[in-house]
């Protein structure tokens, strides 16, 4: 006799009719799954999965990464280049060659009657590795502007900070393969289960092999907090005093690696003088955390005999980001656990390839982790791209966020934006609004044409996305992996890289540079840039990376084999690159990790009489950032389809808010419209709002910029619930889904 599903209801998996698997990388997060495209006899792609011999993900693939082979056929994708004369007019299609050539004369004439620097370029964490390089060589070698950055500004640059300000360089040092080691995993500011949920299932495989404590630091009941061992609920903005009260546990009871500090760290007599002002005492009394627990957290932390820190937005969007992050680099530098197994501080990004846009893009200095400061590095690159040293400018420019408020001051009067929308992504949009309207020349490449910003641009290039060109991706733990072209882009869209070539030919100083047409050949410049640096990828090729399902940098050409890896397809490394600074030696002059002193500085915006809510923020697992792509995707959108908030059970009701009401959110800076869901995942005096809806949370958030990174602190906020007409509220939300 049968039972259950297997006789009233057998699941059937429609038959796609899949007649060629193409391999590629996923394009949504940062964790790199390497996934295979299918595609029927027409040609036209039909399916995804994942592949089972790589080891990210093993064949496994989040909701968005099964679908995302629908993400060709999406509405919105913009087919030939547009132009106008004036925002308020209407476009008209032009060819490549117009759009090109208009653009080129716009930046001639600004840079010409304001000075090189009055034209601004703002990129992404979405383009090709080879697109990346190929950008910063056309705005650092031939454009020459200086304020040149990418919006990964908005989501790493806190972690960058927090690296280099520690270690001396850009680059997490561990890997997926700790979880597989550690003996106590502590999270700040994650959720792996909705931002990453293939690493969090590496990170359950590992703890369904042996069992190690999983602490969870994050003012919200997140999934993540539910199936931890313990859950911190921090007060927002106050991690650092946190890791100070951990640190300064740590040292007063002698659980330190003193060996380790002495042998491979500078700064710990000044550093243990501040550490020690943060007593658990007095310490939870502004993160909010009990002084047994801060105490008992840090003697699991150092008395594992390998342990791991992970962060995400949490951490990282917030005026104190890049301190937290060198917080969580002091607590790990002091316990020993930087380069061993199990041991690590890994910052988890957001985009596909954040991490090559901070390899390679040259936004905050030069490709390889090289330097505008340092006059070395920029005689290598310039004699490497045969142009004048003192063509490269001296320091760094403008932050992302420091761009647009140079906009309202009149010091920037052109911008070319590529495959980012300030419109949804930057906080205060009103302002941002007002902002773009005073430019006066706009260029906005992406793939989709709906984009909020072309609404106020003067011209738009329509770009490939994802797997309809061909260029790599570097994810999380530094896995160098490869896009594979597996269809054509619409109509007349182009490849970012070919944009980026012909734009390089209408300007006089490329005509004694080398701009290589394949992302093969420009692979082949970034190797030979990258020997001798820390990301060091000169043996590795785009064949060799692919037979590999990736490979993790430094992967250096061994000294006894000069020829390339196209020559060699078995060449190995000669030593294991998994994990950075295995040696104790970091890359400050004298090879030591610097502790830093770490004040905290109360400068958060905090619920008062008049706005008594904490706005908290993050991501689901149906979507990816602004839902550009998501919200197009049925099987994405249709599981979180409108803005909605999470609010407290006990304060809807004494606020009169009813279970999937409608109701008004307003902060010191705007409105918002939102649905009210009635959860005890938030506290009191805290309301969630996930950040992927347009004209929604960034209207309400506060953005002060970290000193350290300038990235904005989209989590400290405070905001007042106010009720509303809810068909009003509901016909609104209907336009906006519709938008």
């Amino acid at each position: 006799m049968l039972f259950g599903r297997k006789k009233k209801n057998p699941i059937k998996i429609a038959d796609k009719k899949v007649a060629e698997w193409k391999y590629t990388t996923c394009g949504y997060c940062s964790t790199g799954c390497s996934i295979e495209v299918g595609l029927n006899d027409q040609g036209t792609p039909v399916a995804t999965r994942g592949v089972g011999s790589a080891d990210v993900n093993r064949g496994k693939l989040c909701v968005k990464g099964i679908f995302e082979h629908e993400l060709f056929k999406s509405k919105g994708r913009g087919n030939e280049p547009l132009i106008r004369q004036h925002i308020h007019n209407a476009y008209q299609k032009t060819s490549w060659e117009d759009a090109l050539n208009t653009t080129a004369n716009e930046i001639k004439r600004i840079q010409g009657t304001y000075g090189r620097d009055a034209f601004a370029i703002i990129s992404t964490g979405q383009l090709m590795t080879e697109e990346f390089y190929t950008l910063g060589k056309l705005s650092r070698g031939v454009i020459g502007t200086n304020n040149y950055d990418g919006n990964t500004t908005l989501c790493m640059a806190s972690a960058v900070s927090g690296y280099k300000r520690s270690f001396g360089s850009d680059g997490p040092p561990g890997c997926y393969d700790d979880f597989e080691h550690t003996e106590c995993l502590m999270a700040f500011g994650s959720n792996l289960p909705e931002q990453h949920p293939i690493i969090f299932w590496r990170l359950k495989q590992a703890l369904e092999k042996r069992s190690f404590p999983v602490i969870v630091v994050d003012p919200r009941v997140t999934m993540f907090s539910q199936m931890a061992d313990m859950h911190l609920a921090i007060t927002p903005g106050t991690d650092v005093v946190l890791l100070n009260a951990l640190a300064h546990v740590i040292i007063d009871e002698g659980l330190a690696d003193t060996d380790y500090i002495k042998n491979h760290t500078s700064g710990a007599e000044t550093f243990e003088k501040l550490v020690a002002q943060y007593d658990p005492v007095t310490a939870s009394k502004i993160c909010g955390i009990d002084e047994d627990t801060i105490r008992n957290v840090a003697r699991l932390y150092a008395k594992a005999d390998a342990a791991m820190s992970i962060w995400t937005m949490g951490i990282n969007q917030s005026t104190h980001g890049s301190d937290g992050v060198v917080g969580i680099n002091n607590l790990n530098l002091i316990t020993g656990n930087i380069g061993k197994e199990g041991g690590s501080s890994l910052s988890i990004t957001g985009q596909c390839n954040a991490m090559g846009t901070r390899e390679w893009s040259s936004c905050s200095g030069l490709p390889g982790y090289r330097v505008l400061e340092n006059p070395e590095h920029r005689k290598e690159v310039a004699d490497f791209w045969n142009i004048d040293p003192e063509f490269f400018p001296k320091q760094r420019g403008l932050f992302q966020t420091d761009i647009f408020p140079a906009i309202e001051t009149g010091q920037i009067k052109g911008l070319w934006l590529i495959a980012t929308n300030p419109m949804t992504s930057m906080p205060n949009t009103a302002r941002i609004r007002k902002t773009l309207e005073k430019l006066e020349f706009l260029v906005v490449q992406d793939s989709y044409e709906d984009v909020e910003t072309t609404q106020y641009a003067h011209v738009y290039f329509p770009a490939a996305t994802w797997a309809e060109k061909e260029g790599c991706f570097t994810n999380t733990e530094r896995r160098v992996n490869i896009v594979r072209k597996v269809t054509e882009p619409p109509a007349n869209a182009k490849a970012d890289l070919w944009i980026f070539n012909q734009m390089a030919k209408r300007f006089e100083q490329s005509a004694k540079m080398q701009f290589p047409e394949t992302s093969a050949e420009v692979f082949n410049e970034m190797r030979q840039l990258s020997k001798g640096r820390l990301v060091d990828i000169s043996g590795m090729d785009h064949d060799l990376i692919e037979q590999q399902r990736g490979i993790q940098w430094p992967y250096p050409t061994t000294q006894n084999d000069a020829n390339s890896p196209a020559d060699n397809p078995h060449h190995k490394q000669d030593k294991d690159n998994s994990r950075l600074y295995t040696d104790g030696r970091f890359q400050y002059a004298d090879q030591k990790a610097k502790l830093i002193s770490l004040p905290f500085i109360d400068n958060n915006e905090v619920p008062d009489q008049e706005y008594p809510f904490w706005l908290n923020t993050g991501r689901v697992v149906e979507h990816f950032h602004s839902r550009t792509k998501t919200g197009k995707i049925g099987n994405c959108n249709k599981f979180s389809p409108t803005p909605y908030m999470e609010i407290n059970p006990d304060a809807a009701l004494e606020l009169g808010i009813e279970h999937m009401s409608y109701v008004r959110l307003v902060s010191r800076r705007g409105d918002a419209i939102v649905l009210a869901q009635l959860t005890q995942r938030v506290p009191h005096n805290m309301i969630f709002v996930p950040f992927h809806f347009h004209d929604c949370v960034n209207r309400l958030s506060l953005g002060l910029l970290d000193p350290h990174s300038r990235q904005p602190a989209f989590k400290q906020s405070a905001v007042r619930i106010e009720h509303v007409d809810q068909q009003e509220a509901a016909q609104l939300n209907v336009e906006m889904r519709n938008f």
